[in-house]
């Protein structure tokens, strides 16, 4: 299970004692990964040292509707600071506006990541997308060559849904992963996300999980 989980801690609230408790947590439970502001990235690179946890960060968060050139800054920044994956929040003003430069600035985020041998994940927000949209989204993800369509940021009105992660592994190929993320707390959800076909998961609840897991076995 602990396979699956990336560790999550964004509130605006964090201070440096937790960043170290979600570090040493996701490496006591070898969690697939753990994720921190952009502002702890250096920290948590520190602390992690060779422990086989990727670090993860976002950009553009939460809202995504920052000009290019800014979330280009903030994902050159999170991979000089050490990030191994980055969670970049889609433009979904300019997806709804039907412009394609949401494809071109995600192809152009890929490359940049990619050249550095790092991960890119594209958070949709899929709480604010129609089928049309979520339709288009995902194509936008997969034609620009980014690795990961990721449901959520925990901020919109909900969160992660099954059907929606069942209806984005349709509609992605076999090579695009799928990160479900946003109220995701129990180990029951888990397994339904994954069955859905997400290949990862976003959690700030990752060591209940892994408590339910072990009790479960």
């Amino acid at each position: 299970m602990n396979q699956y989980i990336e560790h999550t801690a964004l509130a605006p609230t964090l201070n440096h004692l937790q960043v170290e408790q979600v570090v040493q947590q996701a490496v006591q439970h070898n969690f697939a990964g753990v994720c921190v502001p952009p502002f702890w990235v250096k920290k948590a690179r520190r602390d992690l040292k060779d422990a086989p946890v990727a670090l993860v960060t976002v950009a553009g968060f939460p809202l995504g509707y920052q000009m290019s050139q800014t979330k280009e800054a903030e994902i050159k920044q999170a991979l000089k600071d050490g990030a191994d994956e980055v969670d970049v929040v889609m433009n979904v003003s300019a997806l709804k506006s039907q412009m394609p430069w949401v494809k071109i600035e995600i192809a152009k985020y890929a490359q940049l990541v990619h050249e550095q041998g790092k991960m890119l994940k594209v958070i949709l927000e899929t709480a604010y997308l129609n089928e049309q949209e979520l339709t288009l989204a995902c194509k936008y993800v997969a034609d620009a060559g980014a690795d990961f369509a990721k449901t959520s940021t925990g901020f919109a009105p909900e969160g992660a849904q099954v059907a929606t992660v069942a209806l984005m592994r349709q509609l992605l190929p076999e090579q695009v992963g799928i990160k479900a993320s946003g109220g995701i707390r129990t180990l029951e959800q888990v397994h339904e996300f994954v069955k859905a076909g997400a290949e990862r998961i976003g959690t700030s609840a990752g060591v209940q999980i892994m408590e339910q897991a072990r009790s479960n076995s």
